[in-house]
């Protein structure tokens, strides 16, 4: 039996909101990686769309500040990323590690 993930914390509209484009742009940044990825169409295909996940990142940051949310509460956020799944999904950005070295090729 799988064990239930933790409950996401109380966030604002807005944080849900800033969190959601986050993990969007986190997952295609994943896909677009040179380290990990062998298919140049997906990685195209994958950077097309960052374009407008950014803006909705931008627009969601945008609001917030509008609103007089001027401080990102990173504890809070931190929570709601990591019962998102956000550390996984963001490792998937950084260099793919060295691969295990075998016997020389002849």
């Amino acid at each position: 039996m799988t064990p239930e993930p933790p409950p996401l914390p109380a966030l604002t509209r807005s944080e849900g909101e800033l969190v959601d484009r986050y993990l969007e742009a986190v997952d295609l940044l994943g896909r677009i990686n040179p380290s990990r990825t062998t298919d140049t169409y997906a990685a195209l295909r994958a950077a097309q769309a960052l374009v407008s996940r950014a803006v909705a990142l931008k627009d969601a940051l945008t609001v917030m500040h509008m609103r007089g949310e001027t401080e990102l509460h990173h504890g809070t956020l931190g929570r709601a990323l990591r019962v998102l799944d956000g550390e996984r999904r963001s490792g998937l950005v950084t260099v793919a590690p060295e691969p295990a070295a075998g016997p020389p090729e002849e």
